[in-house]
């Protein structure tokens, strides 16, 4: 039989389970779910538990009756190694025999002794002597080496964290351009690299704890924007202690089916760590509009500030009762709103140019958060005016999310579209630009590690929606699947809307160059990108295409509109 420590992994800051490092168990409980009753209450018993109904071996009850009894074996072992108060939660799985256990710690080398520990107590059931087994296992953490102490850093300058499902990196690209032009020295983090001042430092996927400890490392940053991603939560914890600012984008299927997140209820569960270990005094940043966002007002310590599109929704009314605050559209001016106060206009939506003239509903929402976060780590309000006037959809400003281009009549979009509600966005906007009678024309692509019900929805709505639709393939980001069996998936998906012609392509320029070369005047196409974005825009730009300004881009959208 296997062991019963399926995954020991250390969290070095706060994470699902607690707002501070925590170790965490993933335990593989087979022999105590499938134990006779009789070995199940003698273990109950040994670990302090008098009442208990351990139900069927291999059932749901069966499953709580080891939760319980489980999380009490690891109290009853750190109690007898010396360690009077451990916090301890579990967290059951769809799989009756695999429980997830977590704890905090302040010395690595106990902390980790502590968890093998119980799973060698684990291992050795139906043992009839457990009480030399608890003995010797918390002799075992009583005689390990205390190790060092958690590495989570204690920031000493301000830090604005992002997070959510769509929307973190535009985010926190506009916070960020909103101090610099405010002239303070910013670090920030991202899926991109590290930035500091606007100008890439590292490149890499930084939107875990150790984006954060990079950023703040940097000699001279006044202000850190960090965007904080699922996985870096659930993997390694969040690398700083605490935040002044935090923004909760929105949360919608994506990345299900990993680290145990099977649900878009637990996904928000993760993503809201961020906002619960804002600080006292700071402002936690919500979209009103986005029910599991809103709802983590009720766990927060700081104060809650969360924006809306509807100046009277019900989020808006709540949080101003509440003492907070909100930023809203009124008369297509973005707003700030605080109780017994008339409203103050900040610019008008038209004046954004990330907004599109207003066409993009999901960066109206990015406008909106940006400005409460900025406001709310004290930046002045003219910064904020002025940073939300210049941020641009372009390659310099925003690469990869939202990018137009033009060649004569025809327009190329480079967005990086890497969920359903991304690719809704992205309909959207080209939807927006076309001219009547014009076609849209999308290379859809996606990275292997999405659930397949999620790429099928992909296909389903890029086939549905647009004219033309070609598979464009991203091979660095396959993660375990093959180009034929995405192609088998998108392919089926698409035919149950219609669409039976969807021919395939190895990479994103070159599914490009096909589209481009099928455009006529008039037409939008657009490419979902993720792996070569430089290669796209080398492209373009050898073909000739200029990025638009804000001017061309307001000129399109009156246009579509006739």
């Amino acid at each position: 039989m296997t062991s019963a420590l399926v995954e020991l992994r250390v969290l070095e800051g706060p994470n699902l389970y607690f707002p501070r490092a925590a170790v965490k168990l993933t335990l593989d409980l087979t022999r105590l779910v499938d134990a006779p009753d009789d070995v199940a209450r003698r273990f109950a018993a040994r670990v302090g538990l008098r009442q208990v109904r351990p139900g069927e071996p291999g059932g749901g009850l069966r499953q709580r009756f080891a939760a319980r009894a489980v999380a009490r074996l690891v109290r009853q072992v750190a109690r007898e190694a010396g360690t009077t108060r451990l916090g301890v939660r579990t967290r059951p799985s769809g799989d009756v025999r695999q429980l997830v256990v977590a704890y905090p710690w302040r010395h690595r080398g106990r902390a980790e002794a502590l968890a093998r520990a119980v799973a060698d107590v684990l291992d050795a059931l139906p043992s009839p002597d457990l009480d030399e087994l608890v003995g010797r296992a918390a002799a075992a953490v009583r005689d390990a080496e205390p190790g060092p102490p958690p590495a989570t850093l204690r920031p000493r300058v301000p830090v604005v964290a992002v997070t959510g499902t769509n929307g973190k990196t535009t985010t926190s690209r506009m916070i960020a351009h909103i101090a610099l032009g405010h002239g303070m020295h910013v670090g920030w983090s991202s899926t991109d690299g590290i930035y500091v001042d606007g100008e890439l430092v590292e490149s890499g996927d930084y939107s875990g704890p150790s984006g954060a400890g990079r950023v703040l490392e940097r000699p001279g940053v006044q202000l850190a924007v960090t965007e904080t991603a699922r996985g870096g939560i659930l993997l390694k914890g969040i690398g700083v202690a605490y935040n002044d600012v935090s923004v909760f984008t929105n949360v919608s299927a994506d990345h299900l089916g990993l680290q145990g997140i099977e649900t878009v209820d637990q996904l928000a569960e993760v993503k809201a760590v961020v906002s619960r270990i804002t600080r006292p005094g700071g402002w936690a940043v919500l979209n009103g509009d986005d029910p599991r966002v809103y709802a983590v007002r009720g766990s927060l310590q700081a104060r809650p500030w969360v924006f809306s599109r509807d100046p009277d929704s019900p989020a808006v009314r709540e949080t101003l009762s509440a003492g907070g605050r909100a930023t809203t559209v009124i008369d297509g001016w973005l707003c700030v709103l605080t109780a017994g106060s008339d409203p103050d206009p900040l610019l008008e939506v038209a004046d954004i140019p990330m907004t599109l003239a207003g066409l993009s509903r999901f960066n109206v929402e990015n406008a909106l958060a940006a400005a409460s976060a900025a406001l709310g780590v004290g930046l002045p309000r003219n910064a904020v005016v002025e940073g939300l006037r210049s941020f641009r959809p372009d390659a310099e400003h925003n690469p990869g999310r939202m990018n137009f281009f033009s060649r004569g009549e025809l327009s190329v979009v480079v967005d990086l579209a890497h969920n359903e509600a991304g690719l809704e966005a992205l309909l959207e906007i080209m939807n927006g630009v076309r001219r009547p009678g014009a076609r849209l024309l999308l290379a859809l692509g996606a990275v292997g590690d999405r659930q397949d019900e999620v790429l099928a929805s992909l296909a389903e709505t890029g086939a549905r929606d647009a004219d033309v639709l070609v598979i464009a393939h991203k091979a660095a980001y396959l993660r375990g699947r093959t180009v034929g069996e995405l192609d088998e998936l998108f392919r089926a998906a698409a035919a149950r809307v219609g669409v039976v012609d969807v021919p395939s392509y190895p990479t994103e320029v070159e599914a490009l160059e096909t589209l481009v070369s099928r455009a006529e005047p008039g037409d939008v196409v657009a490419v979902m990108t993720h792996e070569d974005r430089q290669g796209v825009y080398d492209w373009l730009a050898a073909q000739g295409f200029t990025a638009d300004s804000p001017d061309t881009l307001g000129r399109k959208v009156r246009a579509a509109r006739g």
